[in-house]
């Protein structure tokens, strides 16, 4: 039997270091050629590590969370023959003893192992100390039987706030007898009602993967960036009767439209008289690059956090196109397939809460471009239109710019541009 040592690979353009997002397989696993082993981030995408030979798992070159040089060891696993383990790369020889594979074996089939271990003694030592609780995420279900639910509903205590020390994260009666002392040592004397209790629990929540991504590109954005934003108010009462015309007509064999590739529309329209805003800035080297195709980034939450897929040359989609572009593109980003080209080179973007819009937000700009157009939620508000009160569909537009390379008359005119179109559909087809 020999060692394979697998090293962290050269993903390309230029990146010297990626974050470790997850693994899919621990001490002691059986693996199988091309099996994906990990998940790694770069500033682009997250990719895939699979596995160039079969073997069992030895160890792991790091844990969640970690930032890994290009080069560096991934793992180590265990094959038939020699391997490429050289003379002056020693193993830990905890690892290299048949006795310490089969006693991770072992205590893995007797009490689960943590997600992450850096080696098996690290894992031996995880798996015979008192288990620790699993703080979960807001939002998340707790797990628990349901004798322990009925428990809790007596007691009138919310499992969401317990702590689970089960396989998994699950609430035990133990668990949920621990939670009740400590919230009884805590009330005042007398009281009875669980629900009213003082709440103990606290979350570490570590900041890894697409949302320290986030986290670095918000904070680069606010920090180099002066925003300023323009909030304008839409009457998109006409766009609407024609989109839902569209729709009635086309909707079947064509897709539903929705708002989006109307204001994709008016943007790439609204560009050709600003190109100060379909634009890049390098502020170190003071250059100002305007581009002539739009490139439009699709601000699109997803469960990891937020992501900027690009539909790219929208300046030459219709109204369908572009709206196939949008689903494919948001589906793609939210099921974790965005390629890297999918995910980079946008150069306006736009952002949009959908039906939690709110009446105006001051939306971050997609750095290093210098605009973003916000859309906010779209009501039937009462209007004075030629002396009467009247219905319409009003939307308000809350967008932010560069004010180093945008002035403020520049981004006025061209917001009242896109509203412009807004207002009267048929301007967006008759150039």
């Amino acid at each position: 039997m020999g060692i394979h040592i697998i090293k962290m690979p050269d993903i390309g353009e230029g990146i010297a270091e990626v974050e470790l997002v997850a693994w899919h397989v621990k001490v002691g696993d059986t693996v199988a050629e091309d099996q994906i082993l990990a998940d790694v981030m770069t500033d682009k995408a997250t990719v895939e590590i699979p596995s160039s030979v079969a073997g069992k798992v030895l160890a792991l070159g790091g844990a969640v969370g970690q930032v890994m040089a290009v080069g560096s060891e991934v793992i180590r696993i265990e094959v038939a023959g020699v391997g490429n383990l050289k003379v002056n790369e020693p193993l830990d020889p905890v690892n290299t003893a048949q006795a310490a594979t089969e006693t991770v074996a072992k205590v893995a089939a007797e009490k689960p192992l943590p997600a992450v271990m850096v080696s098996a003694p690290a894992a031996v030592v995880a798996a015979t100390q008192p288990p620790t609780a699993l703080v979960r995420a807001p939002g998340d279900k707790p797990i628990a039987s349901p004798a322990v639910r009925r428990q809790a509903w007596d007691l009138g205590v919310e499992l969401q706030f317990v702590p689970g020390t089960g396989t998994a994260g699950r609430i035990t009666h133990e668990d949920l007898q621990a939670y009740v002392a400590r919230a009884a040592q805590a009330q005042p004397v007398g009281s009875v009602d669980q629900r009213y209790a003082q709440r103990l629990d606290e979350q570490t929540v570590p900041v890894i993967g697409l949302r320290r991504k986030i986290a670095q590109k918000m904070q680069e954005a606010k920090r180099r960036i002066p925003h300023y934003t323009y909030v304008e108010e839409v009457d998109m009462t006409e766009l609407e009767a024609l989109r839902a015309q569209l729709n009635a007509q086309h909707g079947k064999e064509r897709g539903r439209l929705t708002v989006l590739p109307f204001l994709a529309r008016a943007i790439v329209l609204a560009v050709r008289a600003h190109p100060e805003v379909n634009a890049r800035y390098d502020d170190e080297a003071a250059v100002e690059t305007r581009f002539g195709a739009v490139h439009l980034g699709l601000a699109t939450q997803t469960q990891g956090g937020l992501m900027v897929p690009v539909i790219r040359h929208a300046e030459t989609l219709d109204l369908w196109a572009c709206a196939a572009e949008v689903l494919r593109l948001a589906e793609a980003a939210r099921s974790g397939k965005a390629t890297r080209d999918e995910l980079s080179g946008s150069t306006i973007t736009i952002t949009s809460l959908g039906a939690l819009g709110g009446i105006v937000t001051t939306p971050v700009i997609n750095h290093p471009e210098v605009a973003i157009v916000g859309i906010n939620r779209l009501v039937e508000r009462p209007m004075i239109r030629n002396g009467n009160v009247v219905a319409r569909q009003m939307m308000n537009l809350s967008s932010s710019f560069d004010h180093r390379v945008v002035d403020g008359m520049n981004a006025a005119q061209f917001v009242q541009r896109i509203r412009g179109y807004l207002e009267c559909p048929a301007t967006l087809f008759v150039e």
